[in-house]
């Protein structure tokens, strides 16, 4: 497998065409793929956190990791976006993931569980118009401290 840099147009176009459940996302600070046997076969975009109360100075965010299911791909890009974060300055890297997922990946790269969200829409009377299209169940927040 070999890692290399990908613009975030390329990433979205890679999370169109695979991922389970999320659209492409809005902005990031990076984004990597990995290629395997010369082909792309997976993308992570991390920018800044989602949540307003988590210090976007010192925090990252896997805000979309997806792969076609070439195996150790999911490991390998959770590891390889630690290592960016933390070479850029970053002191920890989170993401969130379904109740229902395993996190199998994230554990294997060093990620813990931090804690479980309440879900729910963002949507509240001084955030209106926030999407809605994605699942609003609760969620699983792993981190790797860098």
């Amino acid at each position: 497998m070999k890692l290399f840099h990908v613009e975030l147009k390329e990433a979205n176009k890679f999370v169109v065409e695979f991922h389970r459940h999320h659209k492409p996302a809005h902005g990031h600070r990076f984004s990597i793929g990995v290629k395997h046997q010369g082909k792309l076969v997976g993308v992570a975009i991390i920018g800044r956190p989602v949540a307003r109360a988590v210090d976007h100075k010192t925090v990252v965010e896997a805000l979309r990791l997806c792969t076609d299911g070439t195996k150790n791909a999911c490991s390998f890009l959770y590891g390889a976006a630690a290592r960016a974060a933390k070479s850029l300055g970053y002191k920890k890297i989170q993401t969130y993931i379904l109740e229902e997922e395993r996190g199998t990946s994230l554990v294997a790269s060093n990620y813990s569980f931090d804690g479980l969200t309440t879900g729910g829409s963002w949507n509240c009377p001084s955030r209106k118009g926030r999407r809605e299209d994605q699942p609003q169940g609760k969620k699983k927040r792993l981190v790797r401290i860098l």
